[in-house]
């Protein structure tokens, strides 16, 4: 099994920074693209950024140049960077890896349990 752990969200101020946090870990052999989307209530889910395992990157227009992803591979890891927050930021973030836990398995996504990022002054 695979789990993903988010970590980082809080209450901040408009303006304000965040740096969130995802470690994958359980039975993993491969990790390709991670990634993060959120969820504000009432609202679909979001998608807002995701890296390769080679480092390349996509981000929803709403953060591109103010949110920053990142990962570290040999932690089985990824951060998103978050600068000059605005209320409608506020959103639940939900953590994403594609994962093969076998090489004869295909691949699959899993999703982590989330943390919340609350933008207010």
């Amino acid at each position: 099994q695979v789990q993903l752990a988010e970590s980082g969200g809080d209450l901040v101020q408009p303006g304000g920074s965040l740096r969130l946090s995802c470690a994958a870990s359980g039975s993993i052999f491969s990790l390709d693209t991670m990634g993060w989307y959120r969820q504000a209530p009432g609202k679909q889910r979001e998608f807002v950024a995701e890296i390769t395992r080679g480092g390349s990157t996509s981000y929803a227009d709403s953060v591109k140049g103010r949110f920053t992803i990142s990962r570290d591979n040999a932690k089985n890891a990824v951060y998103l960077q978050m600068n000059s927050l605005k209320p409608e930021d506020t959103a639940m973030f939900v953590c994403f890896s594609n994962v093969r836990v076998r090489m004869t398995v295909p691949w699959r996504v899993y999703w982590g349990q989330g943390t919340q990022v609350t933008v207010s002054s």
